[in-house]
């Protein structure tokens, strides 16, 4: 990776750190030397910071408050850190819908990012911003899949990533370079989606979802990491889909999934008793959403596991 030269080891600053992606690629960057700064919150459910560090190379945690809109940006400040990449939000799928959590949701990710586009807006050198985002930008895109250059959809996720990324703004107007990692199913064993897609499939449970035939872009968590360190690297700026280059049918996803782990298949899940078990949600779990990687493509990006079969394969045989 290339960072600009500091007196100071390279410092990566990563919210979210403990969080599916994010405590991937703070190992990944360790492994490479790089100096991970911690941004957490203070208090018992987190660490407090000595606050009597003062050279950069001592400072591994920094304290922040997504609710408040607070960072610690004296702190950060003397970090020095040359990229920031910005994970933490509440998970879209943890809990049912309910109006309260809608908008934790929203606000987990909205003033989050806004704390974290305003601190970077005030640190010299203006580091680099790697907003986290989701493909869910695009709403139910059909059967045709759509790049970067695709519009907004109309759907709960589609307006709270649609704000989320104008959160970051300040960042933006300060003169950061900005990306948003508009990430899609991580194909993982440790979280998110697939790690609960892998149990049930392992129980016969693995028929499709629905009609079946809603497109899913996914990515090998191992793809997923190594694509926010492109985008720290890369000439990039704006939104980056990170995703792989095939979506596939969600039947087709579920057939594979079967297939994988030798499981027989014990029936469809209908739409309705989706909606029934899950609520509101199911509906985003029912919409097609076909994205490609465009950009990432465009700039050389090359992935380990560049179809959904290798990415569930490496999930099960290592979760690299």
């Amino acid at each position: 990776m290339a960072y600009e030269s500091h007196d100071a080891q390279p410092a990566v600053a990563v919210t979210g750190s403990r969080g599916l992606i994010g405590s991937a690629l703070c190992e990944a960057l360790a492994a490479d030397g790089v100096r991970i700064v911690r941004l957490v919150r203070p208090g018992p459910s987190g660490v407090e910071p000595d606050p009597d560090d003062s050279a950069p190379e001592t400072i591994t945690e920094v304290s922040w408050d997504p609710a408040a809109e607070w960072v610690d940006l004296d702190r950060l400040r003397r970090a020095r850190v040359t990229a920031i990449v910005h994970l933490a939000g509440a998970g879209v799928g943890d809990r049912r819908w309910t109006p309260a959590y809608k908008r934790m949701i929203r606000d987990s990710r909205v003033k989050g990012t806004r704390a974290i586009a305003h601190a970077a807006s005030q640190l010299d050198g203006k580091p680099t911003l790697i907003s986290g985002s989701a493909i869910g930008y695009y709403g139910d895109t059909g059967l045709h899949p759509v790049d970067e250059s695709g519009p907004p959809g109309s759907t709960f996720l589609a307006d709270v990533v649609r704000q989320w990324e104008e959160a970051a703004r300040p960042a933006q107007e300060a003169g950061a370079r900005v990306v948003f990692a508009r990430t899609g199913l991580v194909v993982s064993t440790r979280g998110g989606a697939f790690a609960k897609l892998i149990k049930l499939a392992r129980l016969g449970l693995g028929g499709r979802l629905g009609s079946g035939r809603q497109l899913w872009s996914c990515i090998a968590l191992v793809d997923a990491v190594a694509a926010l360190r492109h985008c720290i690297d890369a000439d990039l700026e704006g939104p980056v889909n990170l995703v792989t280059p095939e979506p596939l049918p969600n039947r087709d996803i579920m057939r594979t999934l079967r297939k994988t782990v030798g499981r027989p298949n014990l029936g469809p899940a209908p739409s309705f008793a989706l909606r029934a078990l899950i609520g509101e949600f199911a509906d985003e779990i029912l919409a097609s959403q076909g994205v490609l990687p465009g950009r990432l493509a465009g700039t050389g990006f090359t992935w380990r596991a560049p179809t959904f079969g290798e990415a569930l394969e490496l999930a099960l045989s290592s979760d690299a």
